[in-house]
């Protein structure tokens, strides 16, 4: 069984996620008020850990440009490496472009779900440097079977996702996201074209929430003006 998601973000209140670009509230860092109030509100959570896109984590990590793939995906095992009990940072990075020098990320045990096409150099690699890994399919974007993979191999029962948009879209798109937690900060950014917490790339057709209904389980006003909204996802 897969692990249950909750998408946690903090936005302005136009929805973008740029924070870097919003002003502060008066009298207030807008950076510090970020980190402070999403950092203590995802704790309360109380999760096995969280689950980004490359382009997210290799803000922490760094890239290995231009990987080389497999003509064909080659099915291999999972490779779990030592959690000592941490919480886990999962990356999702089918090509294998993250340059992980060790398994810690913010105290953190790294795990990264990867396209069948990786080279088994890859794998080498990563376990060399004691990071676990599963498989997302041929083209690692069988997000259902990589968390079910993740889930049976490291015992986990509840991730939190942090973007970025597209990875959040795709999340939506496929039906996995089980709660919705949004920090609105009492900013706004007005620019378009700067990324929203959803980002499907779809046709003009394309309806990635269809089906998909929110309840509000709570709200609340926290500091600086910040409201924290929880909704639970119902199907169907």
């Amino acid at each position: 069984m897969r692990p249950k998601i909750t998408c946690h973000m903090i936005t302005s209140l136009d929805g973008r996620l740029r924070p870097d670009r919003w002003s502060g509230p008066a009298g207030a860092s807008m950076m510090d008020l970020v980190h402070r109030v999403y950092d203590d509100t995802a704790g309360q959570f109380e999760a096995d850990g969280w689950i980004v896109g490359r382009k997210t984590m290799a803000d922490y990590l760094g890239e290995i440009p231009d990987p080389v793939l497999l003509d064909a995906p080659s099915v291999r095992a999972p490779h779990v490496g030592s959690r000592g009990g941490r919480n886990l940072a999962v990356a999702i990075d089918p090509s294998g472009r993250l340059r992980f020098e060790d398994d810690n990320v913010d105290g953190d045990h790294a795990v990264v779900i990867l396209s069948q096409r990786v080279p088994d150099s890859t794998l080498a690699r990563l376990r060399e440097r004691g990071v676990s890994y599963v498989f997302a399919g041929a083209d690692g974007h069988d997000l259902a079977d990589a968390l079910e993979a993740v889930a049976d191999a490291l015992s986990v029962r509840h991730l939190i996702l942090q973007g970025g948009a597209v990875i959040n879209g795709s999340f939506l798109a496929a039906g996995l996201i089980d709660e919705v937690s949004t920090l609105i900060a009492p900013a706004i950014d007005g620019l378009s074209g700067i990324p929203a917490i959803f980002e499907h790339d779809g046709g003009p057709d394309s309806r990635p929430a269809e089906g998909q209904h929110l309840r509000l389980i709570s709200s609340q006003t926290l500091e600086d003006g910040v409201i924290w909204l929880r909704h639970e996802v119902r199907r169907g």
